[in-house]
């Protein structure tokens, strides 16, 4: 049976306000006044959002000897002087922290049962796939490339170049059609840190048409695509909502 259990952080998390964002690793944020170097968690693009006055979440590491002891975990793109901010969660690395907590709790039960037997990061094929749930392997991916977002108009934008690095995606999408040889189902999860409307894939870019066949081509073979958003604020990580998308994908 589903319930409501939100992830709780053990230390709340800490508000700042993102000054810039230095390279790939690093964004220079305000806290309580002063400038910090501080953790970036995704090397990529965070949608075409320029760094400058965005809001955020911290969290402090309790290793003091870290080059950076604090690691942005949401932006917001409310003004900084709101008081009821909406956060995007940017931690991919989190992301898998927080499905495993919505597997084990039974929460996502209409989506792969036997939540309580999870086993993280398993090797299939030349690749790992981040859970097997019982005999289901689930790969999560968390979109930030492009944000389901209302860009308010206090932000600054600029386009960003395409993302054409998809071979992992690739593997991982053909490792997931080919654990279907022995098991009886294999999910494609995409998770999105923010309530994100319907999540079909984007259909510009060089290789857009090839990952679109290829994702056709696996979904054909028996893989699923299921979405899942939560909410993220300062105290905890909650469920939203999750469906699944897959004959979506396949219209789209």
């Amino acid at each position: 049976m589903e319930t409501n259990n939100p992830l709780i952080f053990d230390t709340p998390l800490i508000e700042g306000v993102i000054y810039r964002r230095r390279n790939r690793f690093i964004m220079e944020v305000e806290i309580e006044g002063e400038l910090c170097d501080c953790h970036c968690p995704t090397t990529g693009r965070i949608g075409d959002i320029v760094f400058r006055n965005i809001p955020c979440l911290l969290s402090k590491s309790n290793n003091l000897s870290r080059k950076t002891l604090y690691t942005v975990e949401a932006i917001s793109v409310d003004l900084p002087s709101n008081v009821n901010k909406s956060w995007i969660g940017i931690n991919q690395n989190a992301a898998n922290r927080y499905v495993e907590h919505f597997l084990r709790s039974g929460q996502l039960t209409s989506m792969v049962s036997n939540g309580e037997l999870v086993k993280r990061e398993q090797k299939v094929g030349n690749s790992k796939l981040d859970f097997l749930v019982g005999n289901t392997y689930i790969e999560v991916k968390t979109p930030l490339t492009r944000l389901q977002v209302e860009v308010k108009e206090h932000i600054e934008t600029k386009a960003g170049s395409s993302f054409t690095s998809f071979e992992r995606f690739i593997r991982h999408m053909g490792e997931l059609a080919d654990s279907l040889n022995e098991n009886d189902k294999a999910i494609l999860l995409m998770c999105f840190l923010y309530d994100s409307s319907k999540y079909i894939g984007s259909s510009n870019g060089e290789s857009s048409s090839y990952i679109r066949n290829f994702v056709q081509s696996s979904i054909n073979r028996g893989v699923e695509v299921w979405q899942v958003n939560f909410k993220i604020t300062p105290t905890e990580v909650s469920l939203v909502r999750y469906f699944e998308t897959t004959k979506d994908i396949m219209n789209g």
